[in-house]
């Protein structure tokens, strides 16, 4: 007899074929799920509407009166979060195009593959419960508290953030280092923000995107007819940005010959156009910045030894996001914010398992692609939870060290100092992703991590340590391997005939 306070999950199908319906129905009622029918768009939209909403539907495209596609947008727009899964009897790329355009979870093709409808309901309702685990998330910080576009709470970005207040009363000359997609740009714009010349222009130039023989005369302009295409008098950077700030991106990019003329402008404070004799006075606080060692090329020549102490007055690092994974959850809370005030995604949450292996990545791209990894996650995402599912195979499947411990402190990174998304930790999530990595074959990326998580929840019993460990290792090896008991041998580096041994006398035959 069935327990009735077990609740097992909800499936409408929806479609205006009877005999569609019925084995629809039975394959689904094989695995206990509770099906219900609707023999119409338009009764099924009323179902929805009239809750509660099933947690899945199955329905079909092709039916008289309401379309598919049309009660498709009518139970999204009643319920953004219903998960429908679209049945059709013809694969065109419009259907496909269609129904992932209007929010539909999967399609799938008619006559059924039973495995396949199966598996295809077991995943829908699996990120039906992941979506709803997350029900309870808190963003962990107020977008308007960062107006400057610079997020983190971290030591090392306090520190950073004590330099900024520090230079901002001053004229002095500001060298920020720090790898690709740091923000080191963001930093420059904080400082232009709180000097006194707020009031005036901030020009940011990349040094590096423009070609030698042209970023002379972008910076400081050119008379006409100083060279071939120079029809009329232009202005440089430095001229328009008289009173306010120039930021120099990239500048160990910039040839030795242009070098020396920002050094001019650094000692004199002046500029001489292309072509021209005449000296022209401009006042410009410069702010430069490098992804090189500067240093390193102090010694070969490749940079004015000279300019690189006028421009290393006061030097901000911005530190690579691995080195302050503590700021990750604040950062994908900042740029998720963004994307809903700018109307580009419905995501709003992160769910656990996903937030445990964005924390744990290395970032190699640091601030800027994980912009890019929320953005894509959010656009691939099907309901208004980021999972594990949406990111990028790449950050899923990534093996290599554990991202290192924030400045600081030594050892794993700081999981519990993050805010969580649900009732479980991130520590729990991480640890849980890692062990589960184990059991499905995946690379381990920190078995120790994992194993001194699971020792240390684990209670007295009667049943000693390890045996309780391999009990619950087979058990997910096998679920992984759909009880595939040779594949589940292979896995855990056991003879088929060990391995049967072992489910016997582990109790585990069933």
């Amino acid at each position: 007899m069935s327990d009735p306070a077990v609740k097992f999950p909800t499936i409408l199908v929806i479609d205006d074929d009877a005999e569609v319906r019925y084995s629809l129905g039975r394959v689904l009622s094989s695995k206990k799920y509770q099906v219900s029918e609707a023999a119409s768009g338009e009764q099924g939209v009323a179902i929805v509407k009239k809750g509660p909403a099933p947690d899945l539907i199955f329905l079909d495209i092709r039916m008289s009166g309401m379309t598919g596609i049309e009660a498709l947008q009518h139970i999204r727009s009643a319920n953004p979060k219903q998960l429908v899964v679209l049945m059709t009897a013809f694969g065109t790329a419009q259907t496909a195009i269609e129904a992932m355009k209007y929010g539909a979870f999967d399609y799938i093709m008619k006559p059924f593959d039973p495995a396949k409808v199966l598996a295809i309901a077991e995943n829908a309702l699996k990120t039906h419960a992941d979506m709803r685990a997350v029900s309870n998330y808190k963003p962990t910080i107020n977008r308007d508290d960062y107006k400057e576009g610079i997020v983190g709470s971290s030591p090392v970005m306090q520190d950073v953030f004590k330099i900024i207040g520090q230079v901002t009363a001053s004229d002095v000359t500001v060298m920020i280092t720090g790898e690709s997609g740091t923000g080191k740009e963001l930093v420059a714009r904080s400082i232009w923000k709180h000097s006194h010349r707020a009031s005036k222009p901030f020009i940011a130039v990349n040094c590096a995107a423009i070609p030698d023989n042209l970023i002379e005369s972008e910076l400081f302009g050119h008379e006409k007819g100083s060279f071939t295409g120079a029809t009329g008098q232009r202005l440089g950077k430095f001229e328009l940005c008289d009173g306010g700030t120039i930021f120099l991106d990239e500048i160990g990019d910039m040839a030795l010959a242009t070098q020396t003329k920002i050094l001019r402008v650094l000692q004199q404070g002046e500029i001489q156009r292309v072509g021209g004799t005449e000296t022209i006075k401009v006042d410009v606080r410069i702010i430069a910045a490098t992804n090189k060692d500067l240093e390193e090329m102090v010694k070969t020549k490749a940079f004015r030894e000279d300019l690189y102490y006028r421009l290393n007055v006061v030097r901000i690092k911005m530190p690579a996001l691995r080195e302050r994974v503590d700021d990750v959850p604040q950062i994908l809370d900042f740029c998720i914010q963004n994307l809903v005030k700018q109307k580009k995604a419905r995501v709003n949450k992160v769910s656990p398992e996903a937030l445990a292996v964005l924390t744990r990545y290395r970032w190699p791209g640091n601030v800027r692609e994980l912009e890019n990894v929320v953005y894509r996650s959010a656009v691939i995402a099907q309901g208004d939870t980021i999972l594990l599912k949406d990111l990028p195979a790449e950050i899923r499947d990534a093996t290599g060290v554990p991202p290192l411990s924030s400045p600081g402190g030594a050892g794993a990174p700081h999981f519990e100092k993050a805010r969580t998304h649900s009732s479980e930790s991130v520590a729990l999530a991480s640890a849980r992703v890692e062990a589960e990595s184990i059991a499905s074959g995946a690379p381990a990326l920190s078995v120790e991590r994992a194993l001194d998580f699971v020792h240390s929840q684990l209670s007295e019993g009667e049943e000693p340590i390890m045996a309780r460990l391999e009990r619950e290792m087979i058990v997910r090896v096998f679920a992984a391997t759909e009880g595939n008991l040779l594949k589940a041998a292979e896995r855990l580096g056991m003879t088929r005939a060990t391995l049967r041994k072992r489910v016997d006398e582990l109790g585990l035959k069933s």
